[in-house]
């Protein structure tokens, strides 16, 4: 790991480095972006624009394949699910795998009725990539999905650029 980040050191690669850290921190991967951002903020004041449109974009991306992720784990279980019943052919229980079914329905109606926009906090630590696969998951509409991911993203790199221009530059 020390090797990659000394490959993309700043201010060398600039920001590309910016792009990609952005990138895998917003995956699953245990990965920050924002010391890169204020690392590249604090050496080039001028660029602070740039540098937040890319680490937006990285970042967006990144929660647009976490996204992907939680919609092609949900196609895939749905698919396995499918094949099971199929080669069982067996008439549909009532016992505890059909209430498993009302919750199910109920938390895809809570994801439903609070939506996209719930994608604005997923610039949060730790809860803010899940939420971007378990809006993938629960099939929420991806346009929607992607336009409130890049603002909560944009969001956060904007007020943490400032605070930094404003405080200790």
């Amino acid at each position: 790991m020390q090797s990659l980040l000394s490959g993309l050191s700043l201010p060398e690669v600039g920001l590309g480095a910016i792009f990609l850290i952005s990138l895998l921190a917003s995956t699953l991967l245990p990965l920050g972006s924002e010391p890169a951002l204020l690392a590249y903020v604090a050496l080039t004041p001028s660029g602070v624009w740039p540098a937040i449109g890319i680490a937006t974009l990285g970042n967006t991306l990144g929660g647009v394949i976490t996204y992907w992720m939680g919609l092609g784990a949900h196609r895939a279980l749905a698919g396995r699910a499918t094949r099971d019943t199929a080669e069982q052919q067996a008439p549909p229980s009532t016992g505890p795998a059909h209430q498993a079914g009302r919750w199910q329905l109920r938390a895809q109606a809570l994801a439903h009725r609070f939506g996209a926009p719930v994608l604005l906090f997923s610039w949060l630590p730790l809860v803010g990539d899940p939420l971007c696969g378990v809006a993938g998951w629960m099939r929420l509409p991806f346009g929607p999905c992607l336009i409130y991911i890049g603002i909560g993203k944009f969001a956060r790199y904007a007020v943490i650029c400032g605070v930094l221009l404003h405080f200790f530059v």
